[in-house]
């Protein structure tokens, strides 16, 4: 019957699909022609929006205070009250964090004083030595997952601070020290609501979607014109866009605990909040933490991009580096980020996977030795730290912190690798470069321009049709119709132009790796690992070697994205393909079957719906990327974010281009989802 059915699915397609061209070919370009485009009917809501936020903002309900500075009364709109009272709370605790990190205390000083002075002996309280935080961190590790680990997070440590990056990395780390735990916080009560309600978990799951798949640049947007611009609308920022992951794992932690365990809780006699918060979420603890792990990755990946809204650290750095084109300066702060990203991505995931003794019985010192060691450690580094100054009067106190200006600096050496390459290569990239460009981008985008709408939706509706109904057409076309509907159709299908390119060759790359490594263990646990690695860089990142080899070119923004997308269709397939029943696999082969027809006809078949997941991960991925890629220059809707994010009247249209490229990735996932549940059901895997 599936046989069947699978033929079936393929001569509706090849009729889609002719259709389709008939259509592509036949429909006339003319811009009153409703088949080829449609009239920009909500073209006018950014508008609305925007007004309506700048009311909000200038004009709705005006509060009276007193003004010391003019000595007489003044009015704010309630808007504006509210949100100066979050911002400066805000900003209050990342200055507190980063001032303990790097010097000085002079926003307690002033919050708790009214005679501050700048010579105050507490607003010169010096910053915690670089050598405590990092012989604390390596007991953390060794703590968490033993001396591999400490190595790690000390060398790391040690590289940023020895090349004169300390300062801007606290800067950003202090970021996600005050974004994550709110993230985390927030998104652990929301789980546990939805958990507890199904009418919230309704609620919550389309918002969760779209904020998954909205991208970067659009949560800056909204923060910048609401909160101004700084620390405090990043920090806001990082924390919506963090949140989602940690919902849906806290509530995915809470669907996963044994009924066992919830009625011996009953049984005990557990009041519905001890039974929750005693039994239900430590037996959740491991979902939960790994929530905690995805967070701190997405607040460092936001953080990094939040420079664009005036969020200090190393992304401002590296922003001012690629601007003057200083590649070799980038390239050492892009190193920075993503040991930062390394660190806090294996400290995360190590408390994670520890497994906690609660019947241990041990003494006081065998259970606090951690603690008393990182307490002699700060003493010990504390008093180093006073002695250099003495020591290194009048030059570099490098038990303490070593300045940006005079840390080790290989910038030249990557700079000279650069120019080796631009000097050696350069014709050959650009060779290849303007032949991609020439021969295959170019007209696959014109082709993609120059689809008639009607086409289009044909295509995408016909596609949901054939996969899941007349409910999945309705669906992927009410998604693209808010698109259509948009002036921005012309830019959205360059967008599909990009993604869709990206998703082709990352898809093929990544089935194929996977399918090479899943034959053999070892081979399988390497790409894992370097899939790990590649996926805690942020996205950012990958932009820095591209410019080197190619430029500010469309090359150079579709190799990052392929090399960022394809991590998720390799993972997935390795993953499908080792996790295929060893009885199945051993049936195979005792019915005769050799090594390639068992791949192909038994393993494939039974992977191919966890590998089609990974695809719908690589369409979310790459969409995300082309969206940063347009810092380096794109005329996709990424631009018109940018452009937003410097215009203060530009809310709405932030928002409603983020829903555009969200439409575009829900639109795939519904479809992919859909396709992906059948293909398991037929299988018997559910």
């Amino acid at each position: 019957m599936f046989e069947t059915i699978k033929q079936s699915r393929q001569i509706q397609f090849a009729l889609l699909f002719v259709a389709f061209f008939a259509l592509y070919f036949t429909v006339p370009h003319s811009d009153g022609n409703l088949l080829w485009r449609l009239p920009s009917l909500i073209a006018s809501w950014p508008v609305i929006l925007n007004d309506a936020v700048q009311y909000a903002m200038n004009d709705w309900w005006h509060i009276e205070y007193w003004d010391e500075d003019i000595e007489d009364t003044d009015s704010a709109p309630l808007l504006l009250w509210i949100t100066r009272a979050i911002s400066g709370a805000i900003l209050f605790v990342i200055q507190v964090v980063r001032e303990i990190m790097i010097g000085g205390l002079k926003t307690i000083v002033a919050f708790t004083s009214w005679d501050f002075v700048d010579d105050n002996p507490w607003a010169r309280w010096p910053a915690l030595p670089w050598t405590v935080v990092t012989g604390a961190a390596m007991v953390v590790g060794y703590a968490l997952n033993g001396r591999l680990l400490a190595i790690l997070v000390g060398a790391s440590l040690v590289y940023i601070s020895l090349f004169g990056q300390w300062e801007p990395a606290m800067q950003t780390l202090s970021l996600v020290l005050v974004a994550a735990p709110t993230a985390v916080l927030l998104g652990v009560s929301l789980g546990v609501w939805a958990y507890k309600s199904r009418t919230t978990e309704y609620v919550l799951t389309p918002l969760l979607n779209v904020a998954q798949t909205f991208p970067h640049f659009s949560f800056l947007v909204p923060m910048a014109v609401i909160f101004g611009v700084g620390d405090h609308a990043a920090a806001i920022a990082i924390v919506i866009f963090a949140t989602p992951p940690m919902v849906r794992l806290t509530l995915l932690g809470l669907r996963g605990v044994s009924p066992e365990v919830t009625e011996a809780g009953m049984m005990n006699g557990c009041t519905k909040f001890q039974l929750l918060y005693k039994v239900q979420i430590p037996s959740a603890r491991h979902n939960i933490l790994i929530g905690v792990n995805q967070v701190i990755m997405q607040c460092l990946a936001l953080g990094v991009i939040a420079t664009l809204i005036g969020a200090k650290g190393l992304g401002d750095h590296l922003m001012r580096a690629l601007n003057g084109l200083r590649i070799g300066q980038a390239l050492e702060l892009g190193i920075c980020i993503v040991l930062i990203a390394i660190v806090l991505d294996r400290l995360s995931l190590a408390w994670a996977n520890k497994q906690v003794d609660y019947f241990a019985d041990n003494s006081f010192f065998k259970r606090h030795k951690y603690s008393l060691i990182i307490l002699a450690i700060a003493v010990v580094g504390s008093l180093l730290a006073f002695a250099g100054s003495y020591l290194f009067e009048g030059g570099i106190n490098y038990f303490y912190l070593i300045p940006h200006t005079k840390g080790i600096t290989t910038a030249d050496f990557w700079q000279s690798g650069v120019n080796w390459i631009v000097d050696n290569w350069g014709i050959a990239l650009k060779g290849f470069s303007d032949f991609l460009i020439i021969n295959l981008l170019i007209p696959m985008r014109d082709s993609f321009v120059g689809m008639p709408v009607s086409a289009t939706f044909l295509l995408a509706m016909g596609t949901g049709f054939i996969v899941g109904g007349i409910r999945s057409a309705l669906i992927v076309g009410g998604f693209l119709l808010f698109i259509a509907l948009t002036e921005w159709w012309d830019r959205a299908l360059v967008t599909m132009y990009m993604a869709t390119f990206a998703v082709i060759v990352s898809g093929f790359f990544g089935f194929a790796v996977g399918i090479l490594a899943a034959q053999n263990a070892r081979a399988s646990k390497i790409i894992l690992i370097i899939c790990d690695t590649f996926q805690t860089f942020p996205s950012f990142i990958y932009l820095i070697p591209v410019i080197m080899l190619f430029g500010i070119t469309d090359t150079s923004v579709l190799t990052a994205v392929i090399v960022y997308a394809v991590i998720p269709s390799t993972r997935y397939t390795i993953e499908g393909l080792r996790n295929v029943p060893m009885a199945l696999q051993d049936a195979g082969s005792m019915s005769g079957v050799n090594r390639m027809q068992r791949l192909f006809q038994i393993e494939l078949p039974l992977a191919f719906p966890h590998m089609m997941l990974g695809l719908n991960q690589t369409v979310v991925f790459a969409l995300f990327m082309v969206m940063i890629g347009s810092l380096i220059g794109t005329t996709d809707l990424g631009q018109i974010i940018l452009k937003a994010l410097s215009d203060k009247q530009g809310t709405g249209y932030g928002l409603m281009i983020g829903l555009c490229v969200a439409f575009i990735g829900l639109a795939v996932d519904h479809v992919i989802q859909k396709w992906a549940k059948d293909r398991r059901v037929a299988l018997g895997l559910e």
